[in-house]
């Protein structure tokens, strides 16, 4: 957690360092999608909403804060001819994403990196709370001379020691500029 804490404080250092060289950025938006496991049997496709919080740092760079929280479905699963139903994941996350181009707050394709504090919680086991990373593409479309709306496909990935629960997400929303 403290590596995020420092991760955003180092973004909006830069942010602001960057205020004085030329014009920022700063937007508020909120999306919604689909979030399925990637290679696991113990969990199954859920749903995932958010806000966004971006800052325009540069003219190719933003970095964009962010809160999601997704609901995994359940899984059934067959050990020694008896089925299970396991509980799906409530999965929740915080932290900030690099978004590279002029798409984050506005209209054109971007890449994406991010680093966050995800945890995953399910009754009967115990709580999964580790750093994950983001990678992803994502499309803006302008809606108006301040709104705009964000279509994006992401892997999301939570590092549990020596292994990883990874998660593909699909999302759109929609993205207001509060500062051009």
């Amino acid at each position: 957690m403290r590596r995020i804490v420092l991760l955003v404080s180092v973004a909006l250092l830069v942010a602001t360092t960057a205020a004085q060289a030329g014009p920022i950025g700063l937007g508020v938006g909120a999306f919604g999608g689909l979030s399925w496991p990637i290679l696991q049997d113990d969990v199954s496709n859920g749903s995932v909403f958010g806000v966004r919080v971006p800052v325009k740092a540069l003219s190719m760079l933003t970095f964009e804060g962010y809160y999601e929280k997704s609901s995994l479905g359940d899984a059934e699963e067959e050990i020694g001819g008896v089925t299970y139903t396991r509980e799906g994941f409530d999965h929740t996350g915080i932290g900030v994403n690099a978004v590279f181009g002029s798409g984050g707050l506005g209209a054109g394709f971007y890449p994406y990196v991010g680093i966050g504090s995800h945890q995953l919680t399910r009754t009967g086991t115990e709580d999964i709370k580790d750093t994950a990373w983001n990678f992803g593409l994502g499309y803006g479309i302008k809606a108006g001379a301040k709104l705009s709306v964000q279509i994006r496909g992401e892997l999301n990935m939570i590092v549990t020691g020596d292994t990883s629960r990874k998660f593909g997400n699909a999302t759109a929303g929609l993205t207001y500029s509060l500062m051009p």
